[in-house]
Order: structure tokens, then sequence, then C-alpha cells
């Protein structure tokens, strides 16, 4: 069994096969020996990605939906959202983990291993990374790119640790009911007790929807409330009594301000493990695609890997940042807080804004669409703050 590789895979998630999808589309690393490890083999249906982008990227060919409008709702504004130039778009997880396997099956050079990581292995000889297996076996390479949180979290007294957790469930109705060219991208008229909630439907035929409930809180509800949640909004709001689940998915995404390791010697850190959840929102597949795609141009390159982040993505952090100190301390509801922003706002603007994209007129536009009283104290308290972290 071969124990030293170019490069070692830790984690086939989002990140991590994205990551190697990349390598194997580029002939620059046909000669390069790619170990990807996980404990799973990818072949249930576990999760749901949606994101928006302008261009067709590297996983246009599995887009399962999209849509070019989207609804708004809030019990202070609701309008329906021209995005273009962006289109806003779903992959099926087992859609994308089958196109990346399928990708990689006659590549001689890629080995896929089912195995759990015990820890990585920080401090090697020659200038190698490593991991160890659960069962004891030590494995090197020049890099290890780890999507893997082998730890929790440890915030800092200044950090703000917020959860997006959410519970969806796809259901088909007997009779049309959903329109598959417009879907719901918020509506916050459910309850607000436990902080930010709010509803996602996305229609992928007249008679198939994803209908999501999600919350930014700091704390977990139990099962049922969400359950229970679902139920009371497709009766009540969606005005649909007879349905069948056919597919169930729920998930637990960090929004945090604390400050993720991006490498560590030759262990190069990716997705959640490397801090590409966006802390205001909880998106994290564009910000993977566009650091996957950086992480491949600079090994042909030859460049360092010890990338920092940009002006863009500081900036990013502290509007976020500052979100999530209105909310901790509970200075302005979230639901008032996005409808203000839309409202006062072209959606481009705003999706631009929220993928670190949008320019300081745009980002000025946006920050005047919500209290001042509110949001300059908690900005200049945040950047005090980062200036410690």
């Amino acid at each position: 069994m071969n124990n030293q590789y170019d490069f070692i895979i830790a984690g086939a998630g989002c990140a991590g096969m994205s990551l190697l999808l990349r390598l194997a589309s580029d002939p620059f690393f046909s000669s390069k020996k790619i170990l990807v490890l996980d404990s799973d083999d990818k072949t249930v249906n576990d999760r749901t990605w949606c994101f928006w982008e302008k261009d067709p990227d590297i996983f246009e060919p599995i887009v399962h939906h999209q849509w070019n409008e989207l609804d708004f709702f809030s019990n202070h504004f609701s309008t329906v959202l021209d995005i273009a130039p962006y289109k806003y778009k779903m992959i099926r997880g087992i859609d994308f983990y089958a196109y990346v396997k399928n990708a990689i099956a006659a590549a001689p050079n890629i080995e896929w291993r089912k195995a759990s990581i015990k820890k990585p292995l920080k401090h090697t000889t020659q200038n190698l990374a490593g991991v160890e297996l659960t069962d004891g076996t030590l494995i090197y390479a020049s890099f290890v790119f780890s999507s893997i949180l082998f730890e929790p979290i440890q915030t800092a007294p200044s950090d703000y640790h917020f959860l997006q957790h959410f519970t969806g469930w796809e259901i088909e109705t007997a009779s049309p009911c959903f329109n598959p060219g417009k879907a719901v991208f918020m509506d916050f008229r459910v309850g607000q007790e436990q902080g930010t909630t709010f509803m996602y439907v996305l229609p992928t035929s007249t008679t198939k929807a994803l209908v999501e409930y999600t919350l930014f809180t700091e704390q977990l509800l139990p099962d049922e409330a969400y359950e229970k949640a679902l139920r009371n909004y497709i009766g009540s709001e969606l005005q649909i009594q007879d349905y069948t689940i056919v597919h169930r998915e729920k998930g637990i995404i960090p929004m945090t301000t604390h400050n993720f390791p991006r490498y560590q010697d030759n262990h190069i850190y990716i997705g959640i493990a490397g801090g590409e959840a966006k802390a205001s929102s909880g998106y994290a597949f564009k910000s993977i695609q566009k650091r996957t795609a950086a992480i491949v141009k600079a090994l042909k390159e030859g460049r360092s890997l010890a990338i920092n982040k940009s002006f863009s993505e500081k900036k990013g952090h502290l509007y976020d940042a500052v979100l999530l100190h209105v909310l901790h301390y509970k200075k302005m509801p979230g639901d008032l807080i996005f409808a203000s922003i839309f409202k006062g706002n072209k959606a481009s603007s705003v999706l631009s804004f929220l993928d670190n994209e949008s320019d300081v007129l745009t980002d000025l536009k946006i920050m005047s669409s919500v209290p001042t009283r509110i949001f300059l104290p908690a900005a200049l308290q945040e950047i005090v703050s980062q200036g410690k972290r």
C-alpha cells in the first residue's frame, strides 16, 4: 500500500471534491499522485447546494435547476427580485458526488480510499505533511488539503458564533402547485421568536419543490420544532394539504467571526475548516469554488499556498462581524435588516455584496439602507475588536 503522495485530499465533501475535479481536469496534474480520504462512499443524496453566479463554472453540467426570479417576503417589505445578470442555481449532492467520481474513474494517478482520519500530522520530516488514520496508518504528501474540523471551533470572547440550521423537505403534489420559473429566496413571514427565521421554496417542476425551514441563531431547536414549522408553512402559507415527502435533509453551518486558519506548514485548510462559509449568510459553494481555483492556479505557477485573505475578503469579514454583532445584541431583528437591504437596493447589488464582489460605492449604498445609529457604533466596535483578534 502506497503511503506517500503528492497531494492528499482529506474529506470528500464539497471543498475536497471541488478541488479534486479541478486537479483532475487539468493535464498539468496528470503525473501527480493524489489520494482522496473519506469515511463515506458518497452515494447518498445528503444535501443540496444553492448559489448565484453570472457565468457558468465547472459544475454547470449538473445544475439540477435554476431560476431567474426570486420572491422575497417579509412583514416589512415584499417583492420579486430580478437578479439579472445572476442566475440562482441548485446542485444536488448525489449528482455532485457522482459527477466527480465519474470524472476521476479512469485517472491512474488518483486513488480513493475509504478510511477515517484520526488527526493531521503537523510536524514531519522532508517538508512533508501527513495524516494518521484511525487504524494507525501514517500517510504523507507534499500537501494535505483538509476540509475536516478535527476539533470543535474554539471561539475567542470577542467572537460571535451563530449557526445556520435547517431542515428541508422535498415534496411532491398530486396536482400542479408551483411555478418552476420562480423560487422563494427568503420568506420571513414565520415566527421570529427564536431569532432570524425564514423559509426557502425551491420548485423544480409544477408538482415538486424543496421547502426548507432555516434559522440563524445561537442555539439549535428540538427536531420536532423544524417538522412542525414545515407542516404549518406548507399547509397555511402554500395552501397545500395533499403532498408526499420524497426527500429529507438537514444541516448545521457555522456562521462565526472565528478566524479559521487557512494553512499550517503544508496543511491547507479548505471548505468550512478554511473559513469558506459566509458568516452573514452561511453560503459557501461559490467561495469554495473561488478558493479551490486559486489553489490550483498557485500550484501550477509554483507559488506559495500560504494565501491570506484578499482585501475584499477582509472587508466582507468586517461586514459579517457587524451583522452578527447587531443580531447577537438584539439591536435590530434579522428580518427587518434583510427587508431594509432588499428594499433599498437592486437585487444584483445585494448579491454581489453578499459574495464580497461589490465595489465601495455599492457597499456604502447598501450600508445606508440600515439605521446608521445602530450599525455605525457596531462597525466601530468591530473594527477595534478585529484588531485584537
